[in-house]
């Protein structure tokens, strides 16, 4: 009986060691970042603009959605971002490039939001708009190439895709680009965001040197302001899509070190 009693004893505490492993091994994951990331495209684009990063990360382990923004006002874009924060099972790094960086400063202070990588994005201070955050640098000269239709929303020109937007990529994928461009609210140019949720977020930067699009000195006033971890590549305004690799590695680097909230 006592021998009965002892191998069942063992069992048992067998199964209790293990169960304490599992538990350890979980709490050490949940420890050392997040495995959700949300990416918001910008103007002028829709969430094929992440098509070459996603494998990338999800071949890292990470749990990814790209957002498809309707690109019809700030709030309609916000509200799509939080509707696909919501769905998360866990914490979020959410992921903005040029336009969308307006979106996830917004959209950011979502407590689900455990840090923010902005990829050439704005990154307007509270109460400021897109135009706002930009006034004190030239224009460039894609924005010469954005022309309204009659409703009021702007699409790029095939000379602007081609040489302002995307020049550093093959023709076959700019053609594809300009195909695929999402047509833009006018009015998202001076809708102000109410708290810049980089202010109390981590965040990290990545400046597109040869970005004809935002002002790299901007992009670079942007990281420095909200004293974001930086990476600058020698890129167009479309770094996921001519260096891919730089920006998945980048993002996956932000997704291990955040602590999730």
């Amino acid at each position: 009986m006592w021998r009965i009693n002892r191998i069942a004893l063992g069992a048992l505490l067998s199964i209790v060691i293990t169960f304490y492993q599992i538990e350890e091994v979980a709490a050490q994951s949940s420890a050392t970042g997040v495995k959700n990331v949300v990416l918001i495209h910008g103007a002028f684009a829709d969430g094929s603009s992440w098509a070459k990063v996603i494998p990338l990360l999800e071949a890292r382990g990470l749990h990814v959605v790209a957002v498809q923004n309707p690109l019809s006002s700030l709030e309609d874009d916000v509200a799509a971002a939080k509707r696909a924060i919501a769905l998360q099972n866990g914490p979020v790094l959410l992921i903005g490039h040029s336009w969308g960086g307006v979106v996830i400063s917004q959209a950011g202070t979502d407590p689900k939001v455990a840090g923010l990588v902005y990829v050439a994005a704005f990154a307007p201070d509270d109460n400021e708009s897109l135009v706002d955050a930009s006034k004190a640098f030239p224009p460039t000269p894609g924005l010469a190439e954005a022309k309204p239709d009659a409703a009021g929303f702007l699409a790029l020109t095939a000379k602007g895709i081609h040489e302002d937007f995307c020049p550093d990529l093959p023709l076959a994928e700019r053609k594809i680009v300009l195909a695929t461009q999402g047509p833009w609210a006018a009015s998202c140019t001076t809708a102000k965001i109410s708290k810049a949720a980089w202010k109390v977020k981590p965040s990290w930067y990545i400046v597109a040197s040869e970005d004809r699009m935002i002002n790299p000195d901007l992009e670079r006033k942007f990281a420095r302001t909200m004293k974001a971890t930086t990476l600058e590549v020698k890129a167009s305004h479309v770094p996921m899509l001519s260096q891919p690799k730089q920006v998945a590695d980048f993002i996956s680097e932000a997704a291990r070190k955040v602590s999730p909230q």
